[in-house]
């Protein structure tokens, strides 16, 4: 029961410190809505989302982004950040999980799955600010 009390403890440390840096850097942050109960279905990755604290996460952002002035700004579930094309915005829906890297059909361009959804979650948050 030590050991696991050290762990939860030390998640808990890791979890202020990423939030607590992530407010201090930056005036908006964009984040993107899981769908964290379906993600838990695929038993390949659910003890990894598990162990990860989402909504704990998202919770301290939020609360701590209030706390400094900051802007925290949510992209829907449904939003395809992975699947749509950051330079041409070409949507490819027949792309897997499992698949890190693709190639758009309309202007060749090699993509990696999570630095071409953090551009489009940037692009939707810096849209949401122009309107807001």
């Amino acid at each position: 029961s030590r050991l696991h009390y050290k762990i939860v403890c030390l998640r808990k440390n890791n979890l202020h410190q990423v939030t607590t840096d992530l407010v201090t850097r930056f005036d908006v942050i964009a984040i993107e809505d899981l769908n964290v109960k379906g993600m838990l279905r695929n038993h390949k990755l659910a003890r990894a989302i598990s162990d990860m604290g989402f909504y704990e996460f998202k919770r301290q952002l939020i609360y701590k982004a209030k706390q400094h002035g900051k802007s925290v700004l949510s992209v829907g579930r449904f939003f395809p950040s992975s699947k749509m094309c950051s330079c041409c915005g070409e949507l490819n829906q027949s792309l897997t999980l499992s698949a890190r890297e693709w190639k758009c059909l309309v202007c060749q361009t090699i993509q990696n799955r999570d630095v071409n959804a953090s551009i489009n979650i940037l692009r939707y948050a810096d849209k949401d600010l122009i309107t807001a």
